[in-house]
């Protein structure tokens, strides 16, 4: 089985890895990780909704250079998304 590294497999990957870190690290302390419950429900559906995604772009398209520029551009566009909603 070939191993496909995508965008969206980094961020899942850096968002579980920082979920891990919320609950197992020390709660205070300077430069410490300091997550509310909230936080960490909306870290978790990050992780899902971007291994979902994931799923869904590989499936999908069957080229490792087509799936970076999709989702490459499905991460601009949610990006974007958020700046505007946030005005």
């Amino acid at each position: 089985m070939k191993f496909r590294l995508t965008p969206l497999n980094i961020i899942t990957a850096l968002g579980l890895a920082l979920l891990v870190a919320s609950f197992f690290g020390p709660a205070t302390g300077k430069g410490q990780l300091n997550f509310g419950g909230f936080y960490k429900w909306l870290l978790l559906a990050l992780v899902v909704v971007t291994f979902v995604s994931d799923l869904i772009f590989r499936f999908a398209l069957k080229s490792l250079k087509r799936i970076w520029m999709v989702e490459l551009l499905f991460i601009a566009a949610t990006a974007i998304l958020i700046l505007i909603l946030q005005k």
